[in-house]
């Protein structure tokens, strides 16, 4: 049977980020076996080209880069019930977001008896408190805000926990990226049980890249020096700042690549510039084939934030092409093989310098994790759209069942 989903995202799926990603896979894939995918989003800002399959909710801008949010109104609803009139009927809503997308989302679900599929993508408390000033007094707001849109009764939510639990009550199945943020979220009581449906990895892309890689030599003969790699917004949470303070603690001689941009590009170009004899090497943000190809190319990617990441998706990406990881959350370590990662020995600063020190000795030597147990094929998308499909056929049929 052929369903129309439609995926509610805090963001454009044209703007940097993980989940953006991921959702431009599963579309890609979800259409691939004859679905059809609509996404709803804010709009983009700065030019692009219009998307079909992309309605653009009225938005503002979210500081100075790239984001934007939605203020669910009366005025978004009539844009999205205008655009939703010309495409067929909704058979199952997929919320990933966690703030205006989810809103929208089970506004959209109630109004029309929708079942709904929502991933939880984000450690909604860690994100909070790296970047808000007065996180729990955010927190409160948000929680006042979710009741009056959703009409729920009883307070407000009080803890992240609490807001992400006001709407899994309203979803048919919950699904989570990684086993231990699906375990976090049923251990806090946000819902039981949490399906575990990872995001993958373009089936298309990988399959040349590994058939490249099989034919080319690989490895520090290439470049000469060891190859580094970190990639994310340049944000308090990603923790870039800690990284680029390791690298000029451990003396490192490398060839750093950073793939992104955000605030604090300037600060951090600042530190850059006093590393020596590690060369740093800004390269923005990329398309997704670039990324990955340049995953492949490096000796090593560098995870850096801590309890902010559900999945961790670079790693698993780095991983499948044949590339292992500096781990400073161990908890990403847990759905990885157990022999393709160095893990950090402390938090802080000098404990990352340490595993920096020793992931580039053991890159010379030829020693230290190999990826050679992990299996890439089981990190396609393809295999993650089908277990995501179990997920929407279960939430349909207990729809039917209703």
């Amino acid at each position: 049977m052929s369903l129309h989903i439609v995926i509610f995202i805090d963001q454009h799926a044209e703007t940097l980020g993980g989940m953006q990603t991921s959702v431009r896979l599963q579309k890609k894939f979800l259409e691939k076996l004859g679905h059809r995918v609509t996404l709803v989003s804010p709009g983009v800002r700065g030019n692009h080209a219009p998307d079909a399959d992309t309605i653009e909710l009225p938005s503002l801008p979210a500081g100075p880069g790239e984001y934007s949010f939605v203020l669910p109104s009366v005025l978004t609803r009539r844009a999205l019930d205008k655009a939703l009139a010309t495409l067929p009927p909704v058979d199952l809503i997929h919320v990933q977001g966690d703030f205006w997308a989810a809103i929208a989302g089970y506004q959209l679900a109630e109004q029309r008896r929708i079942p709904v599929v929502h991933t939880m993508h984000n450690r909604v408390d860690v994100g909070i408190e790296a970047t808000m000033p007065a996180p729990g007094l955010v927190v409160r707001a948000l929680g006042a805000w979710q009741k009056a849109t959703l009409g729920i009764r009883g307070p407000g939510a009080k803890t992240a926990w609490e807001f992400l639990g006001n709407f899994a009550k309203r979803a048919n199945a919950v699904t989570a990226p990684s086993s231990h943020f699906a375990a976090l979220l049923e251990e806090r009581g946000v819902y039981s049980p949490v399906r575990v449906v990872s995001n993958g990895l373009d089936d298309d892309i990988a399959k040349d890249l590994l058939a490249t890689a099989e034919s080319t030599a690989s490895g520090t003969e290439h470049h000469g020096r060891p190859r580094l790699v970190w990639t994310g917004r340049f944000s308090q949470e990603k923790r870039l700042i800690p990284f680029l303070e390791a690298v000029k603690a451990s003396g490192i001689d490398a060839d750093i690549h950073i793939f992104g941009n955000g605030a604090l590009r300037k600060q951090a170009e600042t530190i850059a510039a006093s590393i020596q004899p590690a060369t740093i090497n800004f390269r923005g943000s990329v398309p997704y084939p670039t990324m990955l190809e340049e995953l492949q190319k490096a000796d090593v990617l560098i995870q850096t934030s801590i309890g902010f990441e559900s999945q961790g998706m670079t790693v698993f990406e780095a991983a499948a092409l044949g590339t292992p990881s500096v781990l400073a959350d161990h908890r990403i370590a847990a759905d990885l093989p157990a022999d393709c990662f160095w893990l950090t020995p402390g938090d802080g600063v000098p404990g990352l310098a340490q595993a920096l020190a020793v992931a580039v000795d053991d890159i010379r030597n030829g020693s230290g994790p190999s990826t050679a147990a992990y299996d890439p094929t089981s990190f396609f998308q393809s295999a993650k759209t089908d277990l995501m499909l179990e997920v929407y056929r279960e939430a349909l049929g207990e729809r039917a069942h209703a």
